[in-house]
């Protein structure tokens, strides 16, 4: 197994499902039908090649399984996530054996829980169902409690992944990075070091850079995100605040948010696009 984890996917937290699902829509992406997980949050995904972004909300009727003593609950922690604000609140490293990863992450005394395997129906473009199943393994970082984080072991790929759905009509070609914010990131060194496997890292004044095989893990002070971003991040305490997606054509991705009247700001050779615009993150476009 490669110890070294790349970007999986990246849990957005929104009160209105469709509303988030027809911004990104307005963005240029395709974004796919409404899935319901056992226990009753609801998603729909916006895929690139090996990650995509995963916007979630409590579903009507959920039956939610609190935290337990070594048990993670995902429903839970969307939940009460949302009860304060929306926006990133998860983040999702891909794993190929979550259980070796549990291991892992209980040897570096990050994990300490139960892996979670679970199984749901998703719909393809054409409207057929089929089902998807993964294994998760979580981590905590108990310095940082509004962030989520673990791995996914997909068991039936070939029955998530669309390369249509993965031809979005705004040129998106890839999730390059998500950025987390700290007041001190040294204080998450550690942790990140093991979450993502990667011990030879980039640590400035500005803050921690991990580049995995499939996009960046950054970790910045406040300052160096209004510096980066153009925007003071939003929020308290270490967050996650905004994740970076590849355009092919940065000048073409411009129009169309001036056709759609979306607010954004031009900053450092990238298009951000405010977290009070949507939903809760700061999104930032830049040249592949």
């Amino acid at each position: 197994m490669n110890s070294t984890r790349p970007l999986d996917h990246l849990v957005l937290a929104v009160h209105d499902l469709d509303a988030a699902g027809a911004f990104y829509q307005r963005l240029g992406f395709l974004v796919g039908a409404r899935n319901r997980h056992p226990w009753g949050t609801e998603n729909r995904i916006v895929q690139f090649d090996g990650a995509f972004l995963e916007l979630i909300t409590v579903g009507e009727g959920a039956d939610i399984v609190p935290h337990q003593k070594g048990v993670f609950s995902f429903g839970a922690f969307v939940r009460d996530y949302l009860s304060s604000r929306e926006g990133f609140a998860m983040l999702v490293l891909a794993s190929s054996d979550a259980r070796a990863d549990k291991a892992a992450f209980d040897k570096a005394g990050i994990g300490g829980f139960a892996p979670f395997d679970f199984a749901r129906k998703a719909k393809k473009p054409d409207g057929s169902e089929v089902e998807v199943s993964f294994s998760l393994a979580f981590a905590r970082d108990p310095l940082a409690s509004h962030c989520g984080f673990f791995v996914c072991e997909q068991h039936r790929p070939e029955n998530f992944w669309n390369k249509a759905m993965q031809a979005h009509p705004n040129g998106a070609s890839a999730l390059a990075g998500v950025t987390m914010v700290a007041a001190d990131p040294a204080d998450h060194a550690e942790f990140l070091s093991a979450f993502t496997g990667i011990r030879a890292f980039s640590a400035t004044s500005a803050g921690l850079r991990f580049d995995t095989p499939r996009g960046l893990v950054e970790c910045l002070s406040d300052a160096a995100f209004a510096f980066d971003f153009g925007i003071a991040a939003t929020g308290e305490g270490p967050r996650f605040s905004a994740l970076t997606i590849a355009v092919r054509d940065l000048a073409s991705f411009e129009a169309r948010l001036k056709a759609e009247a979306v607010e954004y700001l031009s900053h450092l050779n990238a298009l951000i696009i405010p977290p009070q615009n949507a939903f809760g993150v700061a999104l930032r476009f830049i040249s592949v």
